[in-house]
């Protein structure tokens, strides 16, 4: 799955908001309104994990889905409070964000837990992926506008969790019927699609037509 989006992810790379990320130069209002945006987002995601916990077929997989949850909401919301202030509940979710959220609950609701596993895989995957390499190119981080981001999801903690996420998704995939694992397939890809469409949104300060 992880080759099979290999043209998504370049274009993640590609983005101007994660190139100006990775070099500090992205100015501040995108990185708010990404922020508050991704701190909407948390919440669905934050959801769409605790439904992996409950469909979990083990205690392991029970506590590492529930313990997610928990960090979505705790230490990925603390990152944002301390970058720009907490998020007001009445906030509007953008459409790119409204859309990804719709689609991880919408498979938490109506599909199997190999589908979900795979739909959330990419929030940890990608983020993970992109923030070890834009840690590599930094340097050091101490004066970079963004280095407390970056940071955070290049690391150990969130790496080990990354690894947990990807062979929980490889144990289901490996027993899973074809059909299954085709359904695997289109939700990781999607979602790995969302990720992209995400950052774009962020650059363009997306908002709804009104």
């Amino acid at each position: 799955m992880w080759a099979a989006t290999a043209r998504t992810r370049d274009a993640i790379d590609a983005l101007p908001f994660v190139r100006g990320l990775g070099d500090g130069s992205l100015d501040r209002d995108r990185f708010a309104y990404y922020m508050t945006q991704d701190a909407l987002y948390l919440r669905g995601f934050a959801r769409a994990l605790a439904s992996a916990a409950a469909k979990a077929p083990n205690g392991e997989e029970i506590a590492f889905f529930a313990k997610a949850a928990h960090d979505a909401i705790v230490v990925e919301g603390a990152l944002h409070e301390d970058q720009v202030g907490r998020v007001a509940d009445e906030a509007e979710p953008s459409p790119t964000c409204n859309a990804y959220t719709s689609y991880v609950l919408s498979v938490a609701h109506t599909q199997g837990y190999p589908e979900l596993v795979a739909a959330v895989l990419p929030c940890f995957w990608v983020y993970a992926d992109v923030g070890e390499r834009l840690m590599a190119k930094a340097g050091e981080l101490a004066d970079h506008a963004y280095g407390e981001w970056i940071a955070t999801y290049a690391d150990e903690e969130f790496a080990q969790a990354t690894e947990q996420a990807k062979a929980i998704a490889d144990r289901q995939a490996a027993a899973a019927d074809p059909g299954t694992v085709a359904r695997m397939r289109e939700a990781f890809h999607r979602a790995t699609t969302y990720e992209w469409m995400f950052w774009d949104a962020a650059w363009r300060r997306e908002a709804w037509a009104h």
